[in-house]
């Protein structure tokens, strides 16, 4: 290894056929040792103090103490990257998987397949992939939250005296970290917002729908898995899919193409954003969560220059500050909001830009 360290990892199922899989796989990459395994969340917690790993791939549906609450307990006493690894297709598991990503887990991918499988060898890459990744991650338990009664900053005030007269889209860009804060964004925006929310995700294959889903328990905005040609509605909420590239077109229609990844990724935000300036430029409000890389980032400075309003999310509330931390070194980001903060400012901006507008 070149002196290099090597990567820790903790591997949780409760069968014991998936576990030597998983095994065999994290341990094919020289970077990679497991230190342990664990047929169950109790066994789990004992063996995280144990072996002291640098990641965990966890399972939902175990014997004794599930995935998420084993991932909660890990997260409140000693926090470490967690990867949750599915192998159901059950709508229910896959909300609990989300529900885990809101007590910290920080990925979901889907079990590899198996050995002989078409896509074996390219989803046994990406949970390698992902494990490096997660690696690289310092984990936080909660973002702070702003007291009640706190007064906005200043910036937020000038933000709101600059809303577009006639706000018509918001659009959001995330990664790592990103579902429980999504999370936060919708459960706070009123049943009455006015204007169209489109999100890029990025996710693993396979978890869009169980993800909007998810949203939707807690959101009173009606959420949609993005469809060609589909008409967006004031107050409705649009995920882009897997695997295609999404945009919003003139006559508030989406657009889902197959158009090449962008910053190695599809969705990208980066497309999507370039829509947002191409269609709606002043008319937009736009920002990017917490996540790793730049995707999004330089097409957010577009939008700025547009006359939109943007934001990024603030670092202690990042889990990656990646690309929001980008935006910011790009000046791309007029405003830098705790997730708390972001419903707030984008329930203003709407009601702000269309008070303006039905004066006019």
């Amino acid at each position: 290894m070149n002196g290099l360290p090597v990567i820790k990892v903790l591997v949780v199922e409760d069968s014991p056929v998936v576990r030597e899989f998983l095994v065999c796989i994290l341990g094919s990459d020289p970077a990679i040792r497991v230190v342990g395994t664990a047929h169950d969340g109790e066994e789990a917690l004992d063996a995280v103090r144990r072996t002291r790993p640098d990641v965990i791939t966890m399972d939902i549906h175990m014997p004794r103490l599930n995935g998420l609450e084993a991932t909660r307990r890990i997260m409140e006493t000693d926090p470490i990257p967690i990867i949750m690894v599915s192998g159901s297709e059950d709508a229910r598991e896959v909300v609990t998987t989300f529900d885990a990503m809101e007590a910290g887990a920080l990925a979901v991918l889907r079990r590899p397949a198996g050995l002989g499988h078409p896509d074996h060898e390219a989803t046994a890459r990406e949970l390698v992939q992902t494990v490096k990744l997660m690696a690289e991650v310092k984990v936080v338990r909660r973002w702070p939250r702003r007291r009640p009664g706190e007064p906005a900053p200043r910036a937020v005030e000038m933000a709101l005296a600059q809303a577009p007269a006639k706000l018509r889209i918001v659009a959001i860009g995330a990664s790592t970290g990103g579902p429980p804060v999504l999370q936060t964004i919708l459960a706070a925006l009123p049943k009455s917002f006015p204007v169209p929310v489109v999100i890029v995700q990025h996710m693993a294959a396979g978890f869009s729908r169980g993800f909007m889903e998810w949203l939707a328990l807690s959101s009173a905005l009606p959420l949609h898995l993005a469809a060609h040609g589909e008409h967006m509605r004031p107050g409705h909420v649009y995920l882009a899919p897997d695997e295609v590239q999404m945009k919003v077109a003139r006559h508030e229609r989406i657009v889902l193409t197959r158009d090449e990844p962008e910053n190695g990724l599809r969705p990208s935000v980066s497309c999507l954003f370039r829509s947002v300036v191409e269609v709606y430029g002043c008319d937009a409000v736009a920002g990017l969560l917490t996540g790793m890389g730049r995707d999004g980032a330089e097409e957010l400075r577009l939008l700025k220059e547009k006359g939109a309003i943007t934001f990024a999310q603030d670092k202690e509330s990042s889990v990656v500050h990646g690309m929001p931390g980008e935006a910011i070194r790009l000046d791309a980001a007029m405003l830098v909001l705790s997730p708390g903060k972001i419903a707030a400012v984008l329930t203003s901006l709407a009601e702000n830009g269309h008070a303006q507008w039905r004066r006019k």
